[in-house]
């Protein structure tokens, strides 16, 4: 485009007037600027846009083709400066988010109620699935934010925490009763002959949790693989077996008594659950305001 954007501002306030003067009142400039940037413009395009009399300016058949366009063009960049006004005041925008079933349910749920409340015009993609998938569509750009546990390595991400958890056992005392605990037997030994429910290796908490039984050379022997935390959860209170938990996400049922936590002689060391974002690349208004909410409030 051989004429600058100024220049077009002139040409469609001019249109619009059908005079030079009441345009260049408008734009604050002089009338000889006025005629000298329409003079300007139908030079570098090679017409006559305007028709001239003593009472002011027309179109000709080439100015109305022109502004036509123009105005067009004029009208969607205000639309824009709109609504990034709308946005920056109200908070109107889109945010998407990927997070598993669990932390959806046992986590992002809480905070989300009031950040909603709060930013009611914001538009909100949640995405419930494997924290390696939510990583991987992150990278991509598919997605812009995670709620994830914290990965071992964070690369080119930053991580912000929002709280530590704990993995422990559970299982029911008709289950202990059961297993027939003998005095004396290690509570390591119990894991070759009790029945370990665990989640599928393809979770990074499975895959956490299995260090840990590694490092203390544990190889369960008799194992249930289910998909999410809810059925780790409810399978343990059908007695089938050992379950490995969230605690903080069964406090209820461990405080009611329908589960109760089994003893082992090591610990899994606490591990932060939280948000996850790229670190290379500017963020949104909307996402600018979600993290800050959440800071806040961690």
């Amino acid at each position: 485009m051989s004429n600058n954007l100024s220049s077009y501002k002139i040409f469609c306030a001019v249109a619009t007037h059908g005079n030079i003067s009441s345009a260049a009142k408008e734009l604050f400039i002089s009338q000889p600027a006025v005629s000298k940037a329409i003079s300007k413009l139908e030079q570098n395009l090679n017409v006559t846009l305007f028709e001239r009399s003593s009472r002011g300016v027309t179109l000709t058949y080439e100015g109305r083709l022109l502004y036509t366009q123009v105005e067009g063009a004029f009208h969607s960049i205000r639309q824009g400066e709109k609504q990034i006004q709308r946005i920056a005041t109200l908070g109107i925008g889109h945010l998407s988010l990927g997070v598993s079933t669990t932390l959806c349910k046992y986590v992002l749920l809480p905070y989300l109620q009031e950040f909603i409340q709060n930013n009611p015009h914001i538009n909100l993609s949640v995405s419930c699935q494997s924290t390696n998938k939510t990583i991987y569509d992150i990278e991509n750009g598919n997605l812009e934010i995670g709620l994830i546990g914290e990965p071992a390595i964070i690369g080119n991400y930053i991580f912000h925490p929002l709280k530590e958890i704990q993995d422990i056992f559970v299982t029911t005392q008709n289950y202990l009763d059961h297993l027939k605990i003998r005095d004396g037997e290690c509570l390591t030994d119990i894991f070759g002959s009790a029945t370990l429910i665990l989640l599928d290796k393809d979770n990074m908490t499975r895959q956490y949790v299995d260090r840990f039984l590694a490092a203390s050379q544990i190889e369960p022997k008799n194992i249930i693989e289910v998909t999410t935390m809810d059925l780790l959860i409810e399978f343990a209170k059908t007695g089938l077996g050992i379950a490995c938990v969230i605690k903080e996400f069964v406090k209820q049922e461990l405080d009611l008594g329908s589960l109760i936590e089994y003893p082992i002689p090591f610990e899994i060391r606490k591990r932060n659950i939280g948000f996850v974002y790229p670190k290379s690349i500017s963020h949104s208004l909307v996402m600018e305001r979600f993290i800050s909410y959440y800071k806040n409030r961690s």
